[in-house]
């Protein structure tokens, strides 16, 4: 059964959680500000930005704050569904309504998008002004590791901030894409090399205090965002799947699914000092299904795959691409895009990235095909920056402390990586074909009557 309806009630209107002078901010974590920077999204990230893994004692903390604040979702959202509907303009109603009446803050089904966990259809609506985003959906629970994910399949849930971030980036987006990238520093290279030449005609072995000595010589990585505000939560994703995968490539973390060995274990001893492998997260969808109106659309493919390319460090420190890449580092990149979905299952912040990239490849739809005039509908509370309705305020990812991998080798040459995310949304939203099992999905969809702002 696929009847839309959308109510704003008086009853669910939506809260504020700050002095209306400041705005609505849209996270649970809000009031927890003096350790959710340490465990959320599977990182910690400090007040100077050193990114690291969490303390077991803050993520206990913040579990059980957020497993008192956050109420299950209400019974006619916690069963799962193939199609949860989402109306933008009724969404909008209502975090406008959140913040006429400051009624405290906004209900958790308006920060979780009604348990929505992956936008698959854009459905357009131009005789009720409106745009409707619908996927798979069901009520949420707080996991052990204090992700907000569904009841029965521990994916996480889409987030209203995140979503605001998306639409209200999309020109940027169009520019030059949103990315993160993680890279050691020319300046780390050459002391590292330095370090190597002093060890010169002895055994360069693994010692703690040897390895001990690398870090120190390498230096931290920097963290380079494009795209998005540094302090947002959507950045705080993109930097904390880039950080894990890596660490799972470089055996500083076991990987979570069985058949995903690392990058360190693939390659054994053919590893060369000059060269790094590099991997990053990029868009991984077929061309959209079209209607031939234009007013039903669907996201299809897995969403994300995992690139690589090896680079050459020169005695500089200075870090080319080579072009070509290590027959290792392709089978780990080939491994992990194949292994996403369980990957996703059993580490929630893969599936917050794909969330992310769901998101931004509608963003990019909406304002590509004009949907919001072909609808007549008006979205400002979502869409601009200078609305009343802010996003939560996180600390912004700078550094990491090194973090390297011994291999023993003949040499016992280290091997470090560089990392990112690419999401390259408008590339996607401009692969079309026109499908007409996407018109009969909206036909099904029709409105009834009555209204609610999710069905």
């Amino acid at each position: 059964m696929f009847s839309r309806v959308f109510r704003l009630d008086r009853a669910l209107r939506p809260a504020v959680c700050l002095a209306l002078a400041l705005g609505v901010c849209t996270l649970a974590y809000a009031g927890h500000r003096g350790f959710r920077n340490s465990s959320v999204g599977g990182v910690s990230i400090d007040v100077e930005g050193v990114v690291g893994p969490p303390s077991d004692s803050a993520r206990k903390m913040l579990l059980a704050a957020l497993r008192k604040e956050i109420k299950p979702a209400p019974g006619e959202l916690t069963a799962p569904v193939d199609m949860r509907m989402v109306s933008l303009r009724a969404l909008e109603a209502a975090c406008e309504d959140a913040i006429r009446n400051n009624l405290g803050q906004l209900p958790d089904e308006v920060k979780f998008l009604a348990g929505l966990q992956r936008i698959q259809y854009v459905f357009v609506y131009p005789e009720e002004n409106d745009i409707v985003l619908a996927g798979p959906g069901e009520g949420w629970r707080i996991d052990d590791k204090a992700n907000v994910v569904g009841v029965t399949t521990g994916r996480p849930v889409l987030l209203l901030d995140d979503l605001m971030i998306a639409l209200r980036t999309v020109n940027e987006a169009r520019r030059g894409g949103i990315s993160v990238s993680i890279d050691p520093t020319e300046e780390g290279y050459r002391n590292l090399q330095k370090l190597f030449d002093a060890q010169r005609g002895r055994p360069l072995n693994p010692t703690p205090r040897f390895e001990a000595a690398v870090k120190q010589a390498f230096g931290p990585q920097i963290v380079t965002l494009a795209g998005v505000p540094d302090t947002s939560h959507f950045a705080r994703v993109l930097v904390a799947a880039d950080y894990r995968m890596k660490r799972l490539a470089m055996n500083l973390e076991k990987s979570p699914v069985k058949g995903m060995k690392s990058y360190v274990e693939l390659v054994g001893k053919r590893v060369s000092k000059d060269v790094n492998p590099r991997w990053w997260m990029a868009c991984n969808y077929n061309p959209l299904a079209a209607s031939d109106d234009g007013l039903a659309w669907e996201l299809r493919g897995p969403g994300v795959k995992v690139m690589t390319e090896d680079e050459f460090v020169s005695e500089e420190g200075k870090v080319e691409g080579t072009g070509r890449t290590s027959g290792a580092a392709q089978r780990w990149a080939d491994t992990m895009t194949a292994k996403y979905e369980e990957l996703s299952d059993a580490d929630p912040v893969f599936g917050e990235l794909r969330n992310l990239m769901d998101m931004c490849v509608i963003a990019a739809l909406i304002e590509k095909e004009g949907l919001c005039d072909e609808a007549g509908c008006s979205l400002p509370m979502l869409t601009s920056k200078t609305s009343e309705l802010t996003p939560e305020r996180w600390n912004a990812a700078k550094k990491i402390a090194p973090e390297v991998s011994f291999l023993r080798t003949r040499n016992s040459w280290i091997v470090t990586a560089s990392g990112g995310v690419q999401i390259e949304s408008w590339q996607v939203a401009s692969r079309t074909e026109v499908s007409s099992s996407v018109t009969q999905l909206r036909e099904k969809a029709t409105p009834a009557s009555q209204s609610l702002w999710w069905h």
